[in-house]
């Protein structure tokens, strides 16, 4: 019998990882999911689930969604990706990640599968997902896709309600080259009658989603048009723009995407409540939203490490994530920003590396994958857009030298790749 760190090894060596080879590991139907649950019962098919898609902000949006049904009371599972320290962040349930036996049980049991169809690493973390949440009896999950939405292996279920936040130009060698041809990728789980929430109103791409929404006689609504807020100093006030609703959310930070990702989980909620037999009340959703990282056990994106300096890691990996990160940080009074940067070697980094502003400083890097974007190779990428700094061989040391350079009023910004992120994070809870 395998340990718990042989199994994963196990699923890294043999299964397609995306992480380790990039788009060859993305499966281009739903042949093998749909196989490998059906080989397991259909577990997808014994409890309620809310499908989140979208570019940015999908995972902390299914993370406010479920602290909220968690707060009022209900058993909620919560699959997301990717990980960042420990492969069971992916599988949670109330914020309790699946145990490393029960990881190696479903191996174990399943490998004789596993071997003969042949699956992504990220098919068997979804069935793994599905199955996990059959056992614990939960009440209700929330699933968010991988990359894309029609395809994606989580497009099996057949939810409550969908949502998809936003689209912007990511991962376009696998999901097309611009917003439109994304669009109608991450509209693949607009369901038929199954209400849709989008979280933001583009008008580059919102008539894919309401042309979806009308062949499948979805209700559809655009959280951004059915709410809007007021930023006070310590508290947020959201106002339903057509109904006679006001909550005041405590105001605790988060960056620069929390409120819009907050609107779209309150406009989730609304739409959950009016399908459901027991509406979540606004103390509960105005607990869950407050309490989200405790509640659903959030971790690495938008994260603060620490102050005096501030030190914050976040995922954003693409030129509008990137971009609202700029605004939100250039704002914000810093006497000098320490950026400590790698990339997948996929990503088109110049996009994102004109943005940056040379009166910064930088710390090139690259995460510990094989697709990681040689750190050499980002610095003459970055001098050529008049940005310089120094090459450091991994993300610890980078962080390292960005802390002891930083003053108590600066900023140390670690990011660029989730898996920057993941790397830090280890360093730092090893440490």
């Amino acid at each position: 019998m395998r340990d718990y760190k042989e199994t994963l090894t196990f699923l890294y060596d043999q299964l397609p990882v995306y992480q380790k080879v990039g788009a060859s590991a993305i499966k281009k139907d739903l042949t093998n999911i749909t196989a490998l649950t059906h080989a397991l019962g259909n577990p997808h098919h014994a409890y309620p689930t809310i499908h989140i898609a979208g570019t940015n902000g999908k995972g902390t949006t299914a993370h406010i969604i479920a602290a909220i049904l968690q707060a009022s009371g209900l058993k909620v599972g919560l699959y997301t990706s990717p990980h960042y320290e420990d492969f069971r962040e992916r599988i949670k349930v109330n914020g309790t990640y699946i145990s490393e036996s029960d990881v190696v049980s479903f191996v174990e049991d399943h490998q004789g599968l596993m071997e003969t169809q042949k699956p992504s690493f990220f098919e068997v973390t979804v069935a793994m997902a599905f199955d996990h949440f059959k056992k614990a009896d939960i009440d209700i999950a929330v699933i968010e896709t991988g990359l894309g939405g029609r395809l994606d292996s989580t497009n099996i279920i057949t939810p409550l309600l969908s949502v998809i936040t936003n689209i912007s130009l990511d991962h376009q060698n696998m999901l097309g080259p611009d917003i439109y041809t994304i669009a109608g990728e991450k509209a693949g789980i607009i369901k038929k009658e199954t209400p849709i929430v989008i979280g933001r109103y583009q008008p580059s791409c919102d008539h894919v989603f309401i042309n979806k929404a009308a062949t499948e006689k979805a209700v559809l609504s655009f959280a951004s048009l059915e709410w809007s807020y007021e930023q006070l100093e310590n508290e947020v006030i959201f106002i339903n723009n057509s109904q006679d609703v006001n909550l005041k959310i405590n105001h605790n930070g988060g960056g620069p995407f929390l409120l819009e990702n907050i609107t779209t989980a309150l406009q989730a909620t609304m739409l959950y409540n009016s399908i459901t037999e027991q509406p979540i009340g606004a103390s509960a959703i105005k607990l869950g939203i407050e309490e989200f990282r405790k509640i659903s056990n959030y971790k690495g994106r938008w994260q603060q490490l620490d102050s005096h300096p501030d030190v914050i890691t976040d995922s954003a990996h693409n030129e509008d994530a990137i971009s609202k990160v700029l605004d939100h940080i250039n704002n914000q009074g810093y006497e000098q920003i320490h950026f400590v940067l790698g990339f997948v070697g996929d990503k088109d980094v110049d996009k994102i590396l004109k943005m940056l502003s040379s009166n910064h400083s930088y710390y090139f890097t690259q995460p510990s994958i094989f697709r990681a974007l040689d750190k050499s190779t980002l610095k003459e990428k970055a001098n050529q857009h008049g940005l310089s700094g120094t090459v450091y061989d991994d993300v610890p040391s980078a962080y390292t030298a960005a802390r002891a350079m930083a003053n108590a009023n600066d900023l140390v910004y670690i990011g660029g790749s989730s898996f920057v992120v993941a790397d830090l994070l280890t360093h730092i809870n090893k440490a």
